[in-house]
């Protein structure tokens, strides 16, 4: 068995302008000073990283390896999953989501969905320049939607959503394949890609290409009531980065799985600073060694309630608390017996 390396942080959540969050190097000393090992970088985030200039410039990159392991710090993936939304975006989400693109291509969805695809293959780049294996993402969403049948859903909407959605992955999927990078889709709610079957039905439309894989997120799949253990067992094959991200999802006489339109605080289903919510961790942890996965262990701080530099603080102790050492024997090796064919036939009642 291998192990799960960590603990590791997504950068994104921490990012601002007041220090040590405003520059690459004060934001890797500040999350070596916490204890963490690794860091996940956001590379819209030009206050940390220049994605233009990492997908050209092996110096860059080595620049910013070079910082990173300064403070003991390990690159585990780059992020892209606010490009990775703006892969595909149905008119309805047009102005909601042009935030995620420069001011120039608001308005223009043509124009952005081009930028984005751009953005992922300045991506795959970058990772082979840095030395990487996997990258984070969104899928992006045709169908979103349509999510609940009603209205009745034509007949042959949802095929022809993935083919459209395949169509547009398959040229970044393959430059990802030419680097040898795995493309982990964070499977989300509001993304075409979030739950087991989505994940399938994008396998199917994509030929099953080996580049497309998961990022497992537990926490999205307690606010959709899936049961996110089996989860592993099922597509364990497929798993290649781990987002360690708490949720609780409490149920009451007004409200349930679609939360009512209210705030976060409000609605049954939350995500929670890592040991607050309802997540199994010591399962996920052990189910995940035992399917040697290899990767990082990577906190996502998001709760409504917690202050984030707390969550971040704790989250070191807690993902260092389960990451599990595998054996290298059989517990019950001290009872093992040398290979005796003639014995094992005179076991068996054989001759």
């Amino acid at each position: 068995m291998k192990q799960i390396k960590g603990p590791a942080i997504f950068l994104a959540q921490f990012v601002s302008d007041e220090p040590p969050f405003n520059n690459f190097n004060a934001i890797c000393q500040w999350a070596s000073s916490l204890g963490y090992k690794g860091i996940q970088i956001p590379t819209w985030e030009s206050r940390l990283f220049d994605l233009d200039t990492a997908a050209q410039s092996q110096d860059y990159c080595d620049e910013i390896t070079g910082i990173a392991t300064e403070y003991g710090l390990t690159i585990s993936e780059l992020s892209t999953h606010l490009q990775g939304q703006l892969v595909a975006v149905h008119p309805a989400y047009d102005q909601m989501f042009d935030g995620f693109a420069p001011n120039a291509l608001h308005g223009s969805p043509q124009a952005r969905t081009q930028w984005a695809t751009e953005q992922l293959m300045l991506a795959a780049s970058a990772s082979e320049k840095l030395g990487l294996t996997s990258h984070a993402t969104f899928s992006g969403a045709l169908l979103w939607h349509t999510f609940y049948p009603w209205p009745q859903r034509p007949q042959g909407l949802v095929e022809q959503g993935f083919e459209e959605l395949a169509k547009r992955w398959l040229p970044i999927l393959n430059r990802f394949d030419e680097v040898g990078v795995d493309v982990c889709y964070e499977l989300h709610p509001g993304e075409d890609l979030h739950d087991g079957v989505t994940f399938e039905r994008f396998l199917d439309a994509t030929d099953h290409h080996p580049r497309a894989n998961i990022l497992y997120d537990p926490s999205h799949f307690v606010l959709q009531q899936l049961d996110y253990l089996a989860f592993i067992d099922i597509y364990h094959d497929r798993i290649k980065a781990f987002h360690v991200k708490d949720a609780e999802f409490t149920p009451n006489g007004r409200s349930g799985v679609y939360g009512g339109y209210q705030p976060w605080q409000e609605r049954p289903g939350r995500f929670r600073s890592l040991g607050d919510g309802q997540v199994d961790f010591k399962q996920i942890f052990s189910k995940l060694t035992q399917y040697g996965f290899d990767g990082w262990a990577v906190l996502e701080w998001e709760c409504c309630i917690k202050h984030p530099e707390i969550g971040a603080l704790e989250g070191v102790d807690f993902i260092n608390q389960h990451l599990i050492k595998p054996t290298d024997k059989a517990f019950d090796d001290f009872a093992a017996s040398v290979t005796d064919s003639a014995l094992n036939k005179q076991i068996l009642g054989i001759k």
